[in-house]
């Protein structure tokens, strides 16, 4: 297999043959590694098409809310969102969205990472970087959420 992603391949007798797309760099890596027992790839992939559905509605909603209802997105400032996070609900919808979209967003890039990554070495630190943000931001994304005070005056 080499870099390119198209080459020609010839037909015994014919010449030079039809272009042909070869597969994601490290298709022939994924041939030789014994199947997981756990099959983390099938979940994984549900997990991407469920967490999608359901990212389009919670974004959807937050959209029409924040930029659409009671005058649009003039309005949104730290007493709107102390009035917003009052709520049990609000935040809870907040918090699923972060960690669906990070989540959602971190497997797409894991998948992304597998199949470019030439050597074995950078897809790892790739990865490991790519894991690193995630945990960093769906822990600062929480604390914000759980801990903010609405009390709080300027």
């Amino acid at each position: 297999m080499g870099c390119a992603l198209v080459t020609t391949i010839e037909a015994p007798g014919e010449g030079v043959g039809a272009p042909v797309i070869e597969r994601p760099h490290n298709a022939a890596r994924r041939r030789v590694t014994a199947p997981s027992r756990t099959n983390f790839e099938f979940w994984a992939w549900l997990f991407m098409r469920m967490s999608g559905l359901v990212l389009v509605f919670l974004v959807i909603g937050h959209l029409i809310i924040m930029t659409m209802l009671d005058g649009g997105v003039s309005r949104v400032n730290f007493a709107f969102v102390a009035g917003r996070w009052s709520s049990p609900f609000w935040r809870t919808w907040d918090l699923i969205t972060l960690l669906l979209a990070e989540l959602h967003g971190t497997l797409g890039l894991r998948t992304i990472i597998n199949d470019y990554a030439h050597r074995n070495q950078s897809r790892f630190w790739l990865k490991m970087l790519l894991y690193a943000s995630a945990v960093l931001v769906i822990t600062l994304g929480t604390l914000v959420i759980m801990t903010f005070d609405p009390t709080l005056s300027d």
